[in-house]
């Protein structure tokens, strides 16, 4: 509680000093000439306690209070003035973002790496016979190409898994491997290979092969797989076909060129 002062006369020294306890007692002075300074109030009483409001303490914390904090709680200490009180609210940091990671890569993106598209070759030397097995050969191999991606350097081993081969007569067949010419077989001429097509009529046709790749990447860190399958459009082979009869003859053409169908 404050303390009034009143002084009612002013001296020029005090000599001794007379106090009455309990509150709203009164003190005086009294002075050299024999005059009196009566000194009224109040005070507060020795086994009171000061008044704080909850949860507010004055005395120091093991962690200092922000300044904004200080300024809630002294607001608080004035509620009775009716002043409204904010407490401050603070943004955290957000966490930091991971960093970016190698991206999703698709077959569609190792495009510009595919391998070169393969020819296809009818034996013997692109002719065939109407009625007779025509062989065809597609001489695909697994291929590694070296370059970057997204600024990240890598490595693409693209592996033939498949082939489709296209005849030209409306024709075309499907089949796990390219084929193998017939010295490389041990087979005859015009027999049937995995990769042979009989053409029924004489003419020329245009043939060609798709081939079909798996792919796996290297960044650094061994081989991986990359789902699907990339396919090369190879270039159109002309394939001459022609017809085959028999006749009876007394020489072979060696022995008598000028003979019919020498």
């Amino acid at each position: 509680m404050r303390r009034i002062l009143i002084l009612l006369l002013a001296l020029d020294g005090l000599v001794s000093l007379a106090t009455h306890g309990g509150d709203g007692g009164s003190d005086f002075l009294i002075g050299t000439d024999g005059a009196t300074v009566a000194v009224s109030g109040s005070r507060q009483a020795p086994d009171s306690q000061p008044t704080t409001r909850s949860g507010v303490s004055d005395q120091g914390d093991e962690n200092p209070r922000s300044a904004e904090e200080t300024e809630f709680d002294e607001c608080l200490n004035g509620w009775d003035s009716a002043r409204r009180c904010f407490r401050p609210k603070f943004e955290r940091d957000a966490p930091p973002s991971a960093p970016p990671g190698i991206p999703a890569i698709a077959m569609t993106d190792l495009a510009a790496f595919a391998p070169d598209a393969v020819t296809t070759v009818g034996e013997p030397g692109n002719l065939g016979v109407a009625g007779m097995p025509t062989n065809f050969v597609a001489a695909a191999s697994t291929r590694t190409q070296t370059g970057a991606l997204f600024g990240i350097p890598l490595m693409v081993r693209f592996t033939p898994s498949g082939y489709d081969f296209h005849y030209g007569d409306g024709s075309s067949a499907s089949t796990r491997t390219g084929g193998q010419t017939w010295a490389a077989l041990g087979q005859a001429q015009f027999t049937p290979t995995s990769t042979s097509h009989v053409y029924r009529q004489r003419g020329a046709y245009l043939a060609d092969v798709d081939v079909r790749y798996t792919a796996e990447i290297d960044l650094g860190d061994g081989w991986f797989p990359v789902a699907g399958e990339l396919t090369t459009d190879g270039p159109v082979s002309r394939i001459r076909i022609f017809e085959a009869h028999t006749a009876l003859v007394a020489h072979t053409c060696a022995a008598r060129p000028s003979s019919p169908g020498c």
